[in-house]
């Protein structure tokens, strides 16, 4: 029950600092596109310090050696998650082949029904609540989740009249900065070499990665004050898709986890990684190559709303109560 109430403690200041970005963009305080400036920090500078700082310290043979196999684990649940939305993204668009504006919204549910906040929320649930040696293994637990939400994720959310190739999308997947930092401070990790990084630099990864939870919670909060909120609560496909991802995803895959005896640290992060709200590439995304941002949008607020509840619940039913 200290986990659930420190949980919960978490979403609530999460769900604080989104009305925060939303009180900002309503009130215009900031530029209409301040989304962009805080995305490309995101991106470019906190998750990748974020990576850094905890693969350097934590990235040790022994470390890396004991818990290797979470990496397995990632790649095994992701591509179940994948092969899942295919039928189940059929359940909210149907007869897609009748045009490309249809075919697009159901690529944008089959994206949504796949990947979580696995990146943004889940680092931030995962270090406020369990800490750095628990990131280490979630940086792990995600390797190949990330890959493939950074690839053909991303490709998914891209409308086909762009003619972006998912070969191209790969090569962006894997040369995205908080992959890069992931894999360059697994090396600095696993050669030892912590001694040659300057105490100032690691200062500055510590710093600047504490920056990533609190800055992107604000940025949903922006990108979601852009839209009118009343419109997003009446689409009621929006609620089903959001207790898939919340509720019935995360389950079904814990459950399995239970029945072939994984070790409860394994769920602890398939939870986390799996059960969290939709991201915001569902919008970000579609505005840039001109697609549909109005259901992404919706099931960002909706999700990021429900999921307050749902994820302290979630852990309590699952870990705590199994």
């Amino acid at each position: 029950m200290d986990v659930f109430f420190l949980t919960l403690k978490q979403m609530l200041m999460m769900f604080s600092l989104i009305l925060v970005g939303v009180w900002l963009r309503k009130k215009c305080l900031l530029p209409d596109n301040a989304h962009i400036t805080m995305s490309k920090l995101e991106t470019f500078v906190f998750v990748p310090a974020l990576s850094l700082f905890n693969q350097i310290n934590k990235c040790t043979v022994e470390n890396f050696t004991a818990n290797s196999a979470l990496i397995l684990y990632g790649l095994v649940l992701t591509l179940c998650a994948l092969a899942l939305s295919f039928p189940l993204s059929r359940l909210f668009i149907r007869n897609a082949s009748r045009s490309p504006a249809l075919a697009y919204q159901r690529s944008i549910y089959q994206y949504a029904l796949t990947f979580s906040n696995f990146g943004f929320m889940g680092n931030f649930i995962i270090l406020g609540v369990f800490g750095n040696d628990v990131f280490f293994q979630y940086s792990l637990f995600n390797f190949f989740l990330s890959l493939i939400c950074n690839s053909w994720g991303l490709y998914m959310l891209i409308p086909k009249e762009q003619n972006v190739s998912l070969w191209k999308n790969l090569k962006k997947g894997l040369t995205a900065p908080p992959f890069l930092a992931m894999i360059f401070g697994m090396a600095l990790g696993l050669l030892d070499l912590k001694a040659y990084v300057p105490d100032f630099l690691m200062t500055a990864f510590e710093n600047a990665g504490k920056c990533q939870g609190p800055v992107a919670m604000v940025l949903a909060g922006f990108v979601i004050g852009g839209y009118n909120l009343k419109e997003m609560f009446t689409n009621k496909k929006v609620y089903a898709a959001s207790a898939l991802r919340l509720l019935v995803i995360p389950a079904v895959i814990v459950l399995l986890l239970k029945l072939i005896g994984t070790p409860d640290s394994v769920l602890v992060l398939a939870l986390i990684a799996f059960c969290t709200p939709l991201g915001l590439n569902t919008i970000v995304y579609p505005a840039a190559y001109g697609g549909d941002t109005k259901t992404g949008a919706a099931m960002t607020m909706v999700s990021h709303l429900l999921s307050v509840i749902t994820i302290p619940l979630m852990y309590l039913l699952f870990i705590e109560m199994m």
